[in-house]
């Protein structure tokens, strides 16, 4: 198996560029990470090429985080804004030579928020064509993103299907679906088809996948078996420092 170390929760104690030199020596295959937009993209274009690691993907913007905001694109009203940070995006992604952008979707419900969030994501797509990059939306569990948009992979492949654009895929994070979904392997094998990208985290409490609901060991070995090659996500926090956290990436 081969492994990404997110970087929105891994080596969060260092700048980007240093937490991306961490990964490479920890031994991991590639990385992503969440909003890396305070840190020039020359900066973090030099830690890539210095270690050989690709960037898989980012986030857009998530908009006002003090008054609660977790993305703008299924925001009725905010389509200006959303593809502001969509373009954003974009082309920090394109510049590094990430792979994918993950389009935030933000608290809402409704008829309206969903058309909102169909067309700013055709707007994300047709724009990513040019550079091959991948659009990612990923359902997230009530408990740590109450009242986001897209909750399911259900949802989410329904809005792939409307959407209607083939570098529109699914980002299916094993956490996420264990604590709203349950039965991870089974929804995995339902959305295979539909998937860019896959992380994991201990089930129900975000920590290293050495402990919880799910048995990781188990379960890579059953998403190899699926003929999945590409590195799997490490979207997980850590209990104290990262390095202590590691020892399943060593096993």
């Amino acid at each position: 198996m081969k492994f990404s170390a997110n970087l929105g929760f891994l080596w969060t104690d260092r700048p980007l560029p240093d937490a991306i030199h961490a990964a490479k020596a920890a031994g991991f295959d590639a990385v992503e990470c969440h909003w890396p937009y305070d840190v020039p993209v020359e900066k973090t274009r030099a830690a890539l090429v210095e270690t050989g690691l690709s960037m898989l993907g980012l986030n857009t913007s998530r908009g006002n985080v003090e008054a609660g905001e977790n993305g703008l694109s299924a925001l009725p009203g905010r389509e200006a804004e959303a593809r502001t940070t969509i373009d954003k995006a974009i082309e920090y992604a394109t510049a590094i030579g990430a792979g994918s952008v993950h389009v935030m979707a933000g608290s809402s419900d409704g008829v309206a928020a969903k058309a909102s969030f169909v067309d700013n994501l055709r707007h994300a797509c047709d724009v990513a064509q040019a550079d091959n990059l991948k659009i990612l939306i990923e359902p997230l569990n009530a408990y740590d993103a109450p009242g986001y948009f897209l909750k399911t992979t259900d949802q989410a492949a329904q809005i792939i299907d409307e959407t209607d654009r083939g570098n529109l895929r699914l980002m299916f994070d094993c956490y996420h679906v264990g604590r709203t979904e349950g039965e991870v392997l089974r929804h995995l094998k339902k959305h295979l088809s539909l998937v860019g990208h896959i992380q994991f985290a201990a089930v129900p409490d975000r920590g290293a996948p050495d402990h919880g609901d799910v048995d990781y060991p188990l379960l890579f070995q059953q998403i190899a078996g699926l003929g999945w090659d590409k590195p799997l996500g490490a979207e997980y926090k850590p209990a104290g420092p990262t390095d202590a956290s590691l020892a399943w990436l060593r096993d």
